[in-house]
């Protein structure tokens, strides 16, 4: 108990509080302001920043149900068994693009602010995504979609601005929100991939040959995610900026809420001296780390499962078509939100974050193995199965990402947070870039050797995919990744 003079009960001097000085026009500082009467959950600001995010994930994973189709459809590829190649060049060319200026996107977000930013993403989206849908030759399909992720900034600030549009309390539920949203997306854009790709085959009552959707059969489901991406662009108006713009930083060291974020966030102490401190943020790169190797094992699996989905029985695949992917990437989107909603938050607060990353990576290995298996099945026990497996997957993976993603904001402070974040997606998307080149290439070579004695066919490509959850689960116990045992 604090007795006169800052001296506590015991004798010890402890320092006086100060009150909190905001300047009048700056954003960050208003917002500052709003939080300390708005004590509760900022609804508004998280069902608008739930939508961005969801809008600006649906076309990242959109085009993998008719992807294989399409790149038949554009005769780059002259034998059936070289799809998968080129396939994979195009499913990449949005994470090269997205590497190359992620961190260029953080660092203008910690400038010039987070919402900028987010607006920039969502009208890349809404023209270069309908661009994709019209594209006439494989050429064009790969600059579009290089284009996009070149502009597709959003990733890093919109993690940082989730801890800054609420009060500290609600820090983790905001980071859990941007995760689950974009698992989501990256769940629900192959559904509207898988169900409205070649309308005028699938819907001929509907759509026409001759119609605009009969001579571009895979623009209906890009033309869909870019309305949806204007209606998260107007939602923007409700989202405040959270970046402080002023020359004199906000007295606000001494205050309680400081005080206490320099108790609760140890690690932050480590990122300060400039955006090159982040390389020696140990915790950091470390969560960083597993949260790349782990993306890649995702992005490759995405691709893969798609592939090996619609690819005909005689090459080990399960010859569906990209209605029935979409109808399995659907029903997977809605277990894992119910998952997200019910199950995660109770396994979060009963499990430390590194032994439930563990958990995941052990229980994915014989999932994965299961997959070329299922080519025994048909009919109804063939869905149930598939469909089960699919949700597994994806409910082990976003609660990897959201450990990684909470681990990495709390080892940085504000004023770095969003180039932290930068640089993470810089990385995460090298990853993801190599991610569906390698697994196209793999999934083409295993496709010829269906007949080997070791690992024959699609064993072959999950096999890969399980080396890789290998490589992830031993980067769990790296000294610095392993400390972080707080529970969330």
């Amino acid at each position: 108990m604090q007795g006169k003079d800052g001296q506590g009960g015991d004798g010890l001097e402890v320092p006086l509080l100060k009150k909190t000085y905001y300047h009048g026009n700056c954003p960050g500082c208003r917002l500052e302001r709003r939080k300390e009467t708005r004590r509760g959950v900022p609804y508004t600001e998280f069902a608008c920043m739930w939508l961005v995010t969801v809008c600006s994930t649906l076309p990242i994973q959109s085009l993998f149900p008719f992807l294989y189709f399409m790149i038949r459809d554009l005769h780059i590829a002259k034998q059936v068994e070289d799809i998968g190649f080129y396939a994979g060049f195009v499913g990449a060319s949005y994470m090269i693009g997205r590497a190359l200026t992620s961190t260029l996107w953080g660092i203008v977000a910690d400038k010039h602010g987070r919402k900028p930013v987010l607006v920039i993403t969502l009208i890349a989206v809404i023209f270069l995504n309908t661009l994709f849908g019209l594209s006439s030759s494989y050429w064009m399909a790969l600059a579009t979609r290089g284009s996009l992720g070149l502009l597709s900034g959003m990733l890093g600030p919109i993690k940082a601005y989730a801890t800054e549009v609420c009060r500290k309390e609600y820090s983790h539920l905001a980071l859990s929100l941007i995760s689950s949203s974009r698992a989501i997306g990256l769940i629900v854009g192959p559904a509207i991939g898988g169900y409205l790709a070649q309308p005028a085959d699938k819907y001929p009552s509907i759509f026409s040959q001759q119609s605009i959707f009969g001579r571009f059969p895979y623009f209906l489901p890009c033309l869909c995610i870019s309305i949806l991406a204007i209606a998260a662009l107007i939602s923007c108006i409700w989202l405040p900026e959270t970046l402080h713009k002023h020359n004199q930083p906000v007295d606000s060291n001494n205050s309680i809420e400081a005080v206490e974020e320099s108790i609760s966030e140890p690690n932050s102490e480590e990122s300060g001296g400039g955006y090159w401190s982040l390389f020696t943020n140990w915790p950091l790169m470390s969560s960083i780390t597993v949260y790349c190797i782990f993306s890649l094992q995702d992005v490759a699996y995405a691709e893969v499962f798609s592939l090996w989905a619609v690819s005909d029985r005689k090459y080990g695949g399960l010859n569906f078509t990209s209605t029935d992917v979409g109808s399995v990437l659907a029903l997977s989107g809605f277990c894992l939100l119910i998952y997200q909603i019910l199950i995660y938050p109770s396994i979060a607060k009963a499990i430390e974050p590194v032994t439930l990353v563990r958990a995941t990576a052990i229980l994915t290995l014989p999932l994965l193995a299961s997959y070329p298996f299922m080519t025994a099945l048909s009919g109804f026990g063939l869905h149930v199965v598939v469909n089960c497996a699919s949700s597994l997957k994806n409910s082990f993976q976003v609660s990897t990402i959201t450990v990684c993603n909470i681990l990495m904001n709390d080892a940085v402070s504000q004023d770095l947070r969003a180039s932290a974040n930068g640089l993470s997606v810089t990385l995460m998307s090298i990853f993801k870039a190599i991610a569906p080149a390698l697994a196209g290439i793999i999934f083409s070579w295993a496709q010829r050797r269906q007949t080997a004695s070791f690992l024959p066919g699609d064993h072959l490509v999950f096999f890969m995919l399980n080396a890789a959850t290998v490589v992830g689960l031993m980067c769990t116990f790296d000294l610095h990744f392993a400390g972080n045992r707080k529970k969330h």
